[in-house]
């Protein structure tokens, strides 16, 4: 019997935040409830579930509640849960980007159009921001050609380029005054607040006008900013009679995928959107915290939040977005007229999303875990390898020898399990020694249970090399009283040999078993190589270092932790060279003068 079930049977029936946990304790889950009573019940009564919901149930061991004094508090409680503890079955923002803004400072005598990606309380005008679908960019070429502004950091004493070509009228100098400069920035703060009328005719009159002139390239040039204008123009049309902010969040789900799709509306205009793939599956909790969580990293520039699917807690949400902005917020499920159509395209957009993402993640599912049931069935293991280790050795006649050991989980990379060993008993070149040295560590490693890579157990590892590596590792093994499932790799033709196995296997060259082998052992020689390349490197670095008077491997040492490029140490001055632990003046003195009879030898090729 589950420690949960005796639990059950005593929730309360007050709102809070329930956490579900592992057989370790792990927390995989994190969600709020109006009454805990009811919501957590549901999860283990024969209900009909998505798979995602089914799979979190059978590894749910315990759970743990926290009551809450009102609504309200368990959904501010459950955001900072799931920031605290990154569930894997909860909702979790990967996309982390802010979207850029165009802001106008019109505090400024002449003010210039700039892109930023955060707003501030400073009294500019900011626009934006501008998602997928529409580009700042565009629009920022529209205006500096209809628009003579400045573009410049800081005013200089002449004229620059843009005065002679026509797209500045040169402020800096007095050509303009602040009241005429103004005007364009009224007409430019019209244009981005939705007004594309004037904007149009002032680009058709400057082409007509070159035309007449014969200036065929630069009546080009507007007649392209102007088809550019009417793109722009047909992205952002919505028939909004008023010039409304909105963000309109859209929620599509299959039961084991998810996508939200946000999109802005600003001054009624549609400025893009931008689909998030996410873990959440149910609909309640996933929206809304979807919602919390993309506040946090982006600014509440609206004044009405669209959302497709009636969920709980949304007058909490309501609340909580008021007080975060300053204004009161609505969050509204539309049912009819051009809000509802906004949700719908919302929808259509994540739908679509959802399917790409599910085929893309089929042709991964048969190229990860498709490899790997082949490997398991062609070789026949023991045990499915959901866990590849393959280790590679790397050197050069003999010296800087160092070992890789990568790890594919479910035919995946895990990089953050890599690891790197110096080889450190083996004298001279000799491949089959550094395997059994490395192998050897590795068990030993596995037998402390220190480290994290090294605590879990491979189930199966990929050696690279033929019988000779292989039949070191099963010495190595043998000795350390430690049996793993192990394989090695030949590069020549591809050749797979097994323990007490004479003849070599041919895997079929379009098997996905051998090209996921392949996949893992060249990855081990990537990363044995760009290893030694680092430490040969620093070897070298260190060597010319230490031909500098007074400075030996330690000092050379320091200097390198300290300045990290030898470029640095070059250009460094002698009171910078003396914050360096144990760098004297002497010292600082002989490598400047180190340096300068470097660059001195430069200068005379």
């Amino acid at each position: 019997m589950k420690p949960y079930t005796e639990k059950l049977k005593v929730l309360p029936e007050k709102s809070g935040v329930y956490i579900m946990l592992d057989e370790y304790e792990n927390v995989l889950y994190v969600g709020k409830a109006k009454i805990l009573k009811n919501r957590v019940r549901q999860y283990f009564h024969n209900s009909v579930k998505n798979e995602k919901t089914m799979a979190l149930v059978e590894k749910i061991f315990d759970f743990r509640i926290i009551i809450t004094p009102n609504e309200y508090e368990a959904l501010i409680l459950e955001n900072n849960l799931i920031k605290q503890y990154n569930p894997p079955y909860n909702i979790l923002l990967k996309d982390d980007k802010t979207y850029p803004y165009i802001r106008i400072n019109v505090k400024e005598k002449f003010p210039k159009i700039e892109i930023c990606y955060k707003l501030k309380a400073d009294g500019a005008k900011y626009f934006g921001p501008y998602m997928l679908g529409i580009s700042v960019h565009e629009v920022l070429d529209i205006l500096h050609t209809v628009f003579p502004l400045r573009s410049c950091k800081s005013f200089g004493k002449r004229e620059c380029l843009n005065f002679h070509i026509g797209r500045c009228l040169a402020p800096c100098t007095g050509r303009i005054t602040e009241e005429d400069y103004k005007k364009i920035i009224d007409d430019v703060l019209s244009f981005l607040g939705g007004n594309d009328e004037k904007v149009r005719n002032m680009l058709t009159e400057k082409m007509l006008s070159c035309a007449e002139k014969e200036e065929f390239e630069q009546a080009r040039i507007y007649r392209d900013t102007l088809t550019a204008l009417e793109n722009l123009v047909r992205k952002q049309t919505i028939p909004f009679k008023q010039k409304n902010d909105i963000d309109v969040f859209s929620f599509a789900t299959n039961g084991m995928y998810s996508v939200v799709n946000c999109f802005v509306v600003r001054s009624g205009k549609y400025l893009g959107g931008i689909n998030f793939p996410c873990r959440e599956t149910e609909l309640n909790n996933g929206l809304t915290s979807f919602i919390m969580q993309y506040y946090e990293n982006n600014p509440l520039n609206c004044t009405e939040i669209l959302v497709s699917h009636e969920i709980e807690f949304r007058e909490e949400l309501c609340d909580y977005l008021s007080q975060k902005s300053g204004q009161r917020i609505q969050v509204v499920v539309p049912s009819g007229g051009i809000r509802r159509q906004l949700v719908e395209m919302g929808l259509t957009n994540a739908s679509e999303h959802l399917s790409r993402q599910l085929e893309h993640n089929n042709k991964f599912e048969e190229l990860t875990m498709g490899g790997v049931k082949q490997l398991y069935e062609m070789l026949r293991l023991p045990t499915l390898p959901k866990r590849i280790e393959c280790y590679d050795i790397s050197h050069i006649s003999g010296t800087n020898k160092v070992a890789s050991m990568v790890v594919f989980i479910d035919g995946a990379k895990a990089s953050k399990m890599y690891r790197h060993f110096k080889i450190k008993t083996v004298v001279g070149n000799n491949d089959f020694a550094c395997m059994y040295e490395t192998l050897s560590r590795r068990m030993e490693e596995w037998k402390l249970q220190k480290d994290l890579s090294f605590s879990q157990k491979p189930d199966l590892l990929v050696i690279d090399g033929g019988k000779g590596q292989l039949s070191y590792v099963l010495q190595a093994m043998q000795d350390e009283k430690i049996d793993f499932t192990v394989i090695s790799l030949a590069k020549r033709i591809e050749e797979v040999f097994v323990p007490h196995q004479e003849d070599s296997i041919l895997l079929p060259r379009d098997s996905l078993a051998l090209k996921l082998l392949v996949r893992v052992r060249d990855e081990a020689h990537r990363f044995a190589v760009t290893y030694h390349r680092q430490l040969r490197n620093k070897q070298m670095t260190e060597s010319k270092l230490t031909e500098i008077e007074g400075i030996g491997k330690t000092k050379a040492r320091d200097l390198l932790v300290y300045f990290r490029k030898i470029e640095a140490i070059a250009s460094a001055s002698a009171e910078e060279l003396c914050q360096v632990k144990n760098i004297g003046k002497k010292d600082a003195e002989n490598i400047l003068a180190f340096f300068q009879k470097y660059k001195d030898a430069e200068e005379d090729c």
